[in-house]
């Protein structure tokens, strides 16, 4: 049974212990620049703290994007091949999630290896934001994640006739919908 690293946004903290623990297990370092993992946090509104992690995807576009064919897939997991690698980047542009990282004291960009097996930043985890899970949950893991998209909104702008209006959620139940705006 193939696992796949998840992420639970809504669970993470923004503490980056999953940085430092991947960043001392792979470069020996205490340097979260140089983890195989980067947490995003976004600012004013909503704040949002999660990790990026490589998807693993079966039809990676960075090995497409890859001119020495340093990049390939093996019982599932996509590594950068060290000695074939140029140093181009082009798989760092290709990666549609970021998730390929550059540093300028390593020779190559890396990325999320899952750690054999045995991801130490699911470990190391306080807030269990980052899951080692059967790659056939996924999409349940998904459907949770689009669920509590919506539960946590309370209102949405859009324009209609080229006015701004606020449909609030929580006036729906009450069978309000103001559409104006204050």
């Amino acid at each position: 049974m193939r696992k796949k690293l998840t992420v639970i946004p809504e669970r993470c903290s923004g503490c980056r212990v999953c940085e430092l623990v991947c960043a001392i297990s792979h470069a020996g370092a205490n340097n979260p620049k140089k983890a195989n993992i980067r947490v995003i946090s976004l600012y004013p509104h909503p704040v949002i703290k999660m990790p990026i992690v490589c998807e693993q995807c079966k039809k990676p576009k960075c090995r497409d994007a890859c001119p020495t064919d340093a990049i390939v897939v093996t019982d599932g997991v996509v590594t950068i091949l060290e000695d074939r690698c140029i140093s181009c980047h082009a798989c760092v542009s290709a990666c549609h999630i970021g998730a390929i990282f550059v540093h300028e004291d390593i020779d190559t960009p890396f990325k999320c290896d899952m750690c054999g097996g045995n991801p130490k930043c699911v470990a190391a985890c306080p807030k269990k934001a980052i899951l080692y899970v059967p790659e056939h949950t996924l999409g349940q893991a998904h459907r949770l994640a689009s669920a509590l998209q919506y539960a946590n909104m309370q209102e949405v702008e859009y324009f209609e006739h080229g006015k701004k209006k606020k449909l609030r959620y929580a006036e729906i139940e009450t069978g309000g919908t103001r559409g104006d705006s204050r």
